[in-house]
């Protein structure tokens, strides 16, 4: 089986538990290090997938490789190959596929709630779940790209989460682990200290009762990651 790409884009935002549920399920997979100058590949020949990680940089930033990066993300849609994008991931495809990034009218950050639409694709993707607690950490959000079908919500963003075939994108980190949330709260203390909005939660708050919530959100990342690498092709 060729292996699942995985695009980095800052050091401390790898794939964290996705990580982990691609060696359960014996899926390969290989790291691209973007924060370490690694090149983004010309196409997606010698990949079964591709996984866009997060990063405190914007789409629209003038960096060289988001125009590689969103020509990788439609090659791979047009041969039908699964891309799955975390919080920049989501918005790198969402800006690939025809759509927009701007500012949220609110920056979120900690955990907080979503409500999973409703419709056949949203079933496709998450059962029979109507809502899940989820971690964030954005200020910025995308509008969903012509033919996706909008799949979550939140009380201060709309727009949570795609799907189109076998992309998903989403704004919200099911990805997370207890070590990156850690990670997290210690690097980001000044960011956190500066927003003061009302969907933003202080350090304390957000590792206060955290095994249990991290333990929650990886049951619900397995029913996301589960449709995901059914789209996966196998040799």
């Amino acid at each position: 089986m060729k292996p699942v790409a995985i695009f980095r884009h800052f050091r401390t935002e790898g794939p964290g538990y996705f990580a982990t549920f691609l060696d359960r399920h014996s899926i390969p997979w290989t790291l691209i290090r973007i924060d370490g100058h690694e090149a983004v590949p010309p196409s997606p020949e010698g990949c079964s997938g591709l996984v866009f990680m997060g990063g405190p940089m914007s789409v629209n930033d003038p960096l060289a490789w988001i125009d590689g990066s969103c020509a990788l993300i439609r090659a791979a849609v047009a041969a039908d190959l699964p891309v799955l994008g975390h919080c920049l991931g989501g918005q790198l495809i969402a800006k690939a596929l025809g759509g927009t990034v701007t500012r949220n009218p609110v920056k979120e950050i900690g955990w907080g709630r979503v409500r999973v639409l409703e419709g056949e694709t949203a079933r496709d993707w998450l059962g029979d779940l109507t809502c899940f607690e989820t971690f964030h950490w954005h200020g910025e959000a995308f509008s969903i790209p012509p033919g996706a079908t909008r799949l979550l919500e939140s009380a201060h963003c709309p727009n949570q989460a795609y799907a189109l075939g076998n992309t998903l994108g989403m704004q919200c980190h099911v990805e997370m682990t207890e070590e990156m949330i850690r990670r997290w709260c210690s690097d980001g203390a000044a960011e956190i200290a500066a927003a003061n909005g009302p969907a933003v939660q202080q350090p304390e708050a957000i590792l206060a009762g955290m095994v249990p919530k991290v333990a929650a959100l990886n049951a619900v990342a397995d029913r996301l990651y589960t449709r995901w690498i059914a789209g996966l092709e196998r040799d």
